[in-house]
This record gives C-alpha cells, sequence and structure tokens, in this order.
C-alpha cells in the first residue's frame, strides 16, 4: 500500500511541474522585443498585450506611437508583432521584400490570407476580374439598385441603409444571387450572410486559439472554426446548387460577367502568369476556394463599402460647401438626372478626391499584417522568422509630418496636383505593394455609383440625434444624419 502522505507529496509535486511548465508556456515568448531592443507595452501570460486593447485596437495603436515612436512591439497572445509606422520600413515590407520575406499574412484560406505558391495562383486566377474592362461589364446590384426612398426631412439611418445596399451588390457580383436586404431581411441568403458577419471574435474557441495557436491545425482537421457551422453548409451547398443550375442553363448565363461566374469559368481554363521571364501555369480554383473567395469579398466589401459611404455622407452634411460643388460637378457630367455609367464616373474628378479623403480619415481596416518568413535587417532592425508585422494605416493618415491639419476633411488633398507628391507609404486605406487590396477598384467604382446616384436626388443635413465629435484618430463610432430629399424619386441604378 502506497502511504497517503505519499500520494499527497506526488500530487503536490505534480501539480507544482505542471504549474511551472504552464507558466513557462505562457511567458516564454515574451522576451523578443527585449534583446532586440525594440520597445513596447508590457506582456501578460497567455494573453500578451490584448489586456491593452480593451478600449479598442485603434486608441491601442495610437497610445503606443505618442510613447513609443515609430517602431514597438505587441504579442497577439504567444505571437510577437512589429509594429511598424515608418514610410520607408513600410516600402520594403510591403513592396521590395515582398516576394522574398513578406508574403503572407499568417493565415491559409482565402485570397486574403492564402500563402505563398497557393496566394500566387489565386491572385493569378482573379486578378483579370478586377480589370477595368471586366469591371465595366459586371452585372449585379451596383447597376440597378433602389438605395433608398425617403420623405421630406424624413430621419435615416444611413449605416442601416448602405448596409443593406453594399450587402445586396457584393451578393450578387460574387455569387451571383439576387437579394434586396432592405425590403426582405428574411431571404435566407441575408440572414446567413448575417451570421456570418456577426460571428463573434470572443467567442471561447477564438480566444482558445490566440492564447494556444498550435492547436489551430487540430482544430481545422476537426472542421471547427469561429464561423456557423450552419451558415458555412449553407454556403457551401449554395455554391454546388449556383454551379448545376448554370451548368444546366448554359444558354441563359452565356456572356454572363460577374464574380462567380469568372471563378467557374477558371475551373475550366489553365492560366498563365510571367515572373522574372518564365511563364508559369496555373490551375483554376476549387470549390472551396470559390466559397473563400465569395465569403471574403462579403467581409471585406461589407464593411468597407458601408461604413464609408456614412462617413462620407456625414462630412458631405456637415460641408455644406463640398456637397454642393460635389452636386455641381455631378451635375455636369450627368444633366438633368441622366444615366448613370463607368464612363461617366471616371469624369467625375472631385468625387475620386472625396472618397479619396474621406478613406483617409476613415480607413477600413486598423492593421495591415504579414509574417517574415526569413530573418532579415532593415534600416539596423533585426526581424527574425517568423515574426509577425503591424502596420496601423489611421497613425499614418492623422499623423502632421504627412498631412497637414489631419484632422480637416479636405478632398483638396487628392487633386491632381497636390495627389503627385504625396507618399503613397502614407496612405493605406487599400495596402500596397503584391498583396494590396485586389477589390480596390470595384469597391470604389461601387462608392461612386452610390454617391452619384444618391447626389442627383438627396441633400444630406445634420438633424438634431447627430452625433457631434472632434474629428480625430480615435473616432470610432458612425453618426445618425437626417436626408433632406431633393425629390420624392425613388433612387435608382440604371
Amino acid at each position: 500500500r502506497v502511504s497517503t502522505p505519499f500520494l499527497s507529496v506526488v500530487t503536490k509535486t505534480g501539480c507544482s511541474t505542471l504549474g511551472v511548465a504552464l507558466l513557462r508556456y505562457g511567458i516564454w515568448p515574451y522576451g523578443v522585443f527585449r534583446k532586440l531592443g525594440i520597445p513596447g507595452p508590457m506582456p501578460l501570460p497567455f494573453i500578451g498585450t490584448a489586456f491593452w486593447l480593451r478600449h479598442g485596437r485603434t486608441n491601442f495603436d495610437i497610445a503606443c506611437f505618442k510613447k513609443y515612436g515609430k517602431i514597438w512591439g505587441t504579442y497577439e497572445g504567444r505571437q510577437p508583432m512589429l509594429a511598424i509606422t515608418d514610410p520607408d520600413l513600410i516600402k520594403i515590407i510591403l513592396v521590395k521584400e515582398s516576394y522574398s520575406t513578406f508574403l503572407n499574412r499568417g493565415l491559409n484560406t482565402s485570397i486574403v490570407t492564402a500563402q505563398d505558391e497557393q496566394w500566387k495562383r489565386i491572385r493569378t486566377v482573379l486578378s483579370p476580374t478586377f480589370t477595368s474592362g471586366k469591371l465595366k461589364e459586371v452585372r449585379g446590384k451596383r447597376g440597378n439598385h433602389n438605395i433608398m426612398k425617403a420623405d421630406q426631412d424624413e430621419l435615416v439611418d444611413l449605416k442601416q441603409i448602405f448596409g443593406a445596399y453594399s450587402m445586396d451588390v457584393i451578393t450578387s457580383t460574387s455569387f451571383g444571387v439576387n437579394t434586396d436586404s432592405i425590403n426582405n431581411p428574411k431571404d435566407p441568403f441575408v440572414q446567413q450572410v448575417q451570421k456570418l458577419m456577426t460571428s463573434s471574435l470572443l467567442s471561447p474557441l477564438f480566444i482558445l486559439s490566440y492564447v494556444a495557436p498550435w492547436l489551430k491545425p487540430l482544430l481545422e482537421k476537426m472542421n471547427v472554426n469561429i464561423f456557423s457551422n450552419e451558415s458555412m453548409d449553407f454556403f457551401t451547398r449554395s455554391i454546388t446548387k449556383l454551379k448545376e443550375k448554370r451548368h444546366s442553363e448554359i444558354l441563359l448565363f452565356q456572356g454572363r460577367v460577374d464574380f462567380f461566374q469568372l471563378m467557374i469559368d477558371s475551373q475550366n481554363s489553365l492560366t498563365s502568369h510571367e515572373v522574372n521571364g518564365v511563364n508559369h501555369t496555373y490551375k483554376g480554383l476549387t470549390d472551396s476556394e470559390i466559397l473563400s473567395q465569395a465569403i471574403i469579398f462579403i467581409f471585406a466589401g461589407y464593411e468597407t463599402v458601408s461604413s464609408a459611404l456614412s462617413y462620407l455622407m456625414y462630412e458631405l452634411a456637415i460641408q455644406p460647401d463640398i456637397q454642393q460643388k460635389l452636386q455641381k460637378e455631378i451635375e455636369e457630367v450627368l444633366p438633368n438626372q441622366a444615366s448613370i455609367t463607368y464612363e461617366a464616373l471616371m469624369q467625375i474628378e472631385y468625387l475620386d478626391m472625396v472618397l479619396n479623403e474621406t478613406l483617409r480619415m476613415y480607413p477600413g481596416v486598423s492593421r495591415l499584417q504579414r509574417m517574415c518568413k526569413n530573418t532579415i535587417k532593415l534600416n539596423g532592425i533585426t526581424i527574425p522568422k517568423g515574426m509577425g508585422i503591424a502596420i496601423p494605416p489611421v497613425i499614418l493618415h492623422f499623423n502632421p509630418e504627412y498631412w497637414p491639419e489631419p484632422e480637416q476633411f479636405r478632398p483638396e488633398r487628392f487633386s491632381k496636383e497636390v495627389k503627385e507628391k504625396i507618399n503613397p507609404y502614407t496612405y493605406l486605406s487599400f495596402g500596397a505593394g503584391p498583396r494590396n487590396c485586389i477589390g480596390m477598384r470595384f469597391a470604389f467604382l461601387t462608392m461612386k455609383a452610390a454617391v452619384a446616384s444618391l447626389m442627383q436626388h438627396f441633400t444630406f443635413q445634420p438633424c438634431k440625434e447627430t452625433q457631434s465629435f472632434s474629428r480625430s484618430a480615435q473616432m470610432l463610432f458612425l453618426p445618425l444624419m437626417s436626408l433632406i430629399p431633393s425629390t420624392n424619386d425613388v433612387t435608382e441604378f440604371e
């Protein structure tokens, strides 16, 4: 028989050993930046610097920039992340050393997160989809959409309206499915998209993978992810059904140009791409890759388009002189509420300026991220293999060193004369380099079409419910505003 005191000692020893092992696991990576001489906030066991994000990532980055300067180190769980806001270093990372060292983003599914050769293949297959020639032909809700109906002096929640608009445009062009989110919010497709959009990053599963990243491969093999299995199954079935329908009704869809059709067509052909004089041939997308691209278009496009349009209308509402100037130029290019065309949108230069300034003040992403594939030394800073790189656009966009009086909304910053002088690595609303946002042109075109149509029919003014705030990098909410229609027409795109 084993005595109770002996068992007690063994138990205590085992618990102590386990506790020490867990503590070592929880703090082991946290000496990296100290060894490299890079400043940063103090990490906590297991969660790194996540505790300091409780007031928002943007506010955290602002505080770090003010305290540590243009470079600092943080830890996302156990993953060291080097934050960089120096334009020269950003250029090296996003462009010069992109293919050799900083190509990947740390995950591995869609065009946004695929790695190495898989990313090159997907990017090569999808790139022709976003040329100006293809965008002219893309059919979807962008060309015919009732954005809103408003009576005189009616208060309108613009985020809700623009959210529905962007969802309808994106589901139409990425899945080839026509939805009407405002009038039919219970449409199964709309509901499943909304489920995906509201997947919680504070779910136990996400927190577990954050603290113990080595569990991610195991969770993937078990088909476990932070997204609703119901939604993923729904979209998988939808992709299959939509493909079957297009194959069975080939004459009906012949000549149709939408992203979904272009991705399907890629499965029946090989794509060639020349790199350094060598011709590479890539096979088309698999069904799972088509699903990944369609879903990421929704994620990236929905929030970017709806938020940017909401902020833009807020700025026009509180600055009527800018709104009037924009309306005047739109009227000159599209007199008497003429139908909106691709060619006409390309002629409205002031609209480009207004959109660019909106995206400077309200960038759609809080950080651009890359992973270092090989140890490299840049400007005296050693970046070891496996370290993450984080580039917060909002810090650059509000830095008076690059943008005089950055809190002021000034579309003229992006006039042809001034735009040529802008350092492209101080304006990163869509990223830069080989892995910039592939859907940039499409998002811009979608927003231009919406704004042009709205300016033809409505004038925007603030109301008593409009939230007043001081423009700064800390802006983290969307305002409410009223619509004062110039007519009672239903806004339509032709």
